[in-house]
């Protein structure tokens, strides 16, 4: 049997006070506020090698990646994928460790149920602060729990992990960071995912819990980022309204219901949006989401999806049978994402802020450059 500790442990002597505040406070101005939100990876990414043996069917810059499986003797295709996702968020986890780290486990699972996966085991890599301080090892329990609930829900195990403690910048504990991995299985891969890239005509969705108009802002990036508060609350969650979203959305995607998919994570709706723009070149009208809540809000479980117009009816039939939440918040086309009547960002703008950022941010200078 494993050693157990049973360290002292509390919730940080101000959290009371720390939830009170309002993460939906500070200078807005959407498009300058999308615009230093989104945050092109593939600086990173392309500079090293994604395809072993030929078998990446998905690969960086999308939700999850997705492998095509081949028996391992013959080496004859199977028809079916492995797919894969790590994930982590730290300004959730901060707030609440228990919610944050439930919420970045079904991102996990909803990055793989984005390229029609469902979910098979979990992975983790547990990262926090010194243990002997009570309120670090209030976090790490905290999280352990969220974990153990969300992995239940989705019928995940827990095959395997590791734990980095003691961590810290300055003599000051890390934000507890959990980061997930998430293995699944597409069962019947036959033609690839649709991706992340908008179509043009279609119209979009909104798939999962849909947040109330005072949903709360915290955690989220524009919290921490533009409004410079990280404390507040955590916007509701439903973790079974989450299982049933990711499992409608891989059978969605298997069946090839779906013309572009995108999991809503960091940076909300509008980052969502703006990187399945930014993939395709297509732009986006959406209906009355111009305002820094509906755009930057990061409420949990939740996906963006493109529908033809003619597949709509069924669609939605199918959603209410499966439980799960369907919301039509626009259609896709012309050259710039539209939120609103008072927020309209250029596909131009979107392109080149995305690009530079991580190379501005490391000293690199500009993709161009």
């Amino acid at each position: 049997d494993a050693p157990e500790y049973n360290r002292p442990m509390s919730p940080p002597g101000d959290l009371a006070a720390r939830r009170l505040s309002d993460a939906s406070q500070g200078p807005v101005n959407c498009v300058e506020d999308l615009l230093a939100l989104v945050c092109d990876p593939s600086w990173v990414y392309s500079q090293y090698d994604h395809q072993l043996f030929l078998n990446t069917v998905v690969g960086p810059g999308n939700d999850g990646t997705l492998l095509r499986l081949r028996h391992p003797s013959t080496g004859e295709e199977t028809g079916r994928g492995l797919a894969l996702s790590t994930d982590g968020n730290h300004r959730w986890c901060y707030v609440d460790p228990r919610q944050g780290t439930q919420m970045v486990v079904a991102e996990a699972v909803m990055n793989i149920a984005c390229v029609g996966a469902d979910p098979l085991a979990v992975v983790n890599c547990l990262n926090f602060g010194n243990p002997e301080h009570p309120e670090v090892m209030w976090q790490l329990s905290e999280a352990v729990d969220g974990m153990s609930e969300a992995c239940i829900a989705f019928n995940a195990p827990v095959v395997g992990g590791n734990v980095s403690l003691y961590n810290e910048t300055n003599s000051v504990d890390i934000a507890p960071t959990p980061v997930i991995g998430v293995l699944g299985m597409h069962p019947n891969l036959t033609e690839p995912p649709p991706g992340i890239g908008l179509p043009a005509d279609s119209l979009l969705l909104v798939l999962g819990q849909e947040p109330g108009s005072d949903v709360s802002m915290g955690g989220s990036r524009w919290a921490w980022e533009v409004g410079g508060c990280k404390d507040g609350v955590l916007p509701e969650f439903n973790l079974h309204e989450a299982v049933r979203t990711a499992s409608f959305v891989a059978d969605s995607v298997q069946k090839q219901k779906l013309k572009a998919v995108h999991d809503i994570g960091e940076g909300g709706l509008a980052v969502a949006l703006a990187e399945m723009a930014i993939s395709s070149g297509i732009g986006a009208k959406l209906n009355n989401c111009d305002n820094h809540i509906s755009m930057f809000n990061e409420s949990g479980g939740r996906v963006l999806v493109a529908v033809e117009n003619g597949d709509l009816d069924d669609f939605l039939e199918t959603a209410v049978a499966k439980g799960v939440a369907a919301k039509v918040i626009g259609q896709t086309g012309g050259l710039s994402l539209e939120f609103g009547p008072t927020v309209e960002i250029s596909l131009d703008d979107l392109i080149a802020a995305s690009q530079n950022e991580l190379p501005e941010a490391l000293g690199q200078g500009t993709v161009s450059a």
